[in-house]
């Protein structure tokens, strides 16, 4: 069957090329509707993932090995034969075989290119290692020399190799229905994660695991916003960006389903996502809506919210390692844009929280426009908000996905 998952992996970089579409969605549509097994839909997840992840540098392979321009099906083609090549350990004459195979018009072109990078290995690992940190790294310049300017140059070569790695899965433990030892105790292999007591790491996850609502799939990044919004059993909580609900559902825990949350999104499709996991998990206080926070609705009373979690829509910058086409979605405009909307999500929630309130900002990016930039123009501009606390979260420091969170508190 692997022959078919290399079909399926070629048909979604020719569709994500053609319209480029939020990879995990493609990947997830693809999968829904095939039949291949388990070990099959790993290899597609692997061979799609791992070229998106490297395209600078195979795009930057096939030009020392072709002179001419060569189609996009074909292009296709020879990143994933050239991924498997410099990036697995399958048999080379195999990754050959199979990859000249998928070719619709350019087999014997295929052939040549692959069977030459093969001969001529060690002089393009020298290339390679020649090139600029924006082709060795596969990301955008603008992004590098961003990153650069903030954090410095050894920071910027850690978080490329990190966003290059694939990323583990990590499991926080439901304490509605579980504790974290239980589940270590449950599992062989299984290890505790030392970011967040409440996260874990597994060489499988057992289906009944999650069917029975006892983990969630989540990197343990995410729970910082929820432990510095600190909610309480019995309090009043707005969850204003909620879905697919790691975080609500971390708040539910914390409040141990005593009090209510009001969980909004703005699309169904994905407020529908948001209620199975609610339900799946055991939150009983927890109420799904769909709704545009920005605008008024009698949900959403002035002045009403004990506690608030506005975990904004971002960059995410700190999360390319699972979402590893951002970096080709991403362009300049997109950090001018955003930090105005987040601002306004802000000032919007602002007048929802109680006087001494606490409202979280969150997000997933690493940009300073988007973090304490909003939050000091927040804390600056928003009558009543005052700034009390910030946290950063950097994978080449923390060892997770990026985050950043600050909270107010309302006069």
């Amino acid at each position: 069957m692997a022959a078919n998952a290399r079909s399926t992996a070629h048909r979604l970089l020719a569709d994500w090329e053609r319209k480029r579409p939020h990879a995990d969605d493609l990947l997830h549509e693809k999968l829904a509707a095939s039949k291949l097994d388990d070990r099959d839909r790993a290899l597609v997840t692997e061979l799609f993932y791992g070229v998106l992840r490297r395209l600078s540098e195979l795009d930057f392979l096939i030009a020392r090995l072709r002179d001419g321009e060569v189609d996009d099906d074909t292009r296709a083609v020879l990143r994933l034969g050239l991924y498997q090549l410099f990036h697995t350990r399958m048999p080379a004459f195999a990754i050959v075989k199979e990859t000249v195979s998928l070719s619709r018009r350019a087999g014997g072109l295929v052939n040549a290119i692959l069977r030459r990078a093969d001969r001529e290995r060690t002089a393009l690992d020298a290339a390679l290692a020649a090139a600029p940190l924006a082709i060795r790294t596969s990301h955008p310049d603008f992004l590098l020399e961003k990153w650069a300017a903030n954090f410095g140059a050894d920071a910027v070569l850690a978080l490329a190799e990190w966003n290059n790695t694939p990323a583990p899965v990590l499991l926080r433990a439901n304490t509605l229905r579980t504790t974290r030892d239980e589940l270590l105790a449950a599992l062989p292999g299984a290890e505790p994660h030392s970011f967040h007591p409440l996260a874990l790491s597994a060489p499988r996850i057992p289906i009944d695991w999650l069917e029975r609502g006892l983990c969630y799939v989540q990197d343990p990044s995410t729970l910082a916003a929820c432990d510095m919004l600190d909610p309480q059993p019995g309090e009043l909580v707005l969850d204003a960006c909620a879905a697919p609900g790691g975080k609500t559902t971390a708040l539910a825990a914390l409040m141990r389903n005593e009090g209510r949350i009001i969980a909004t999104d703005l699309w169904e499709s994905r407020v529908a996502r948001l209620r199975e996991n609610c339900e799946r998990l055991g939150t009983r206080n927890v109420r799904t809506l769909t709704l545009d926070t920005m605008k008024e609705s009698d949900e959403l009373a002035p002045r009403s919210f004990d506690r608030i979690l506005v975990d904004a829509p971002c960059s995410n910058t700190g999360v390319i390692r699972r979402r590893v086409d951002v970096r080709w979605r991403l362009s300049e405009e997109d950090f001018l844009r955003m930090p105005a909307q987040q601002l306004a999500l802000l000032r919007r929630c602002a007048g929802l929280l109680k006087s001494g309130g606490t409202l979280v900002y969150s997000t997933c990016s690493l940009e300073p426009e988007e973090n304490e930039h909003v939050a000091d123009e927040a804390a600056r501009t928003i009558s009543g908000l005052r700034l009390h606390t910030t946290r950063h979260i950097r994978p080449w420091v923390d060892g997770v996905d990026g985050a950043f969170c600050a909270k107010f508190i309302a006069a």
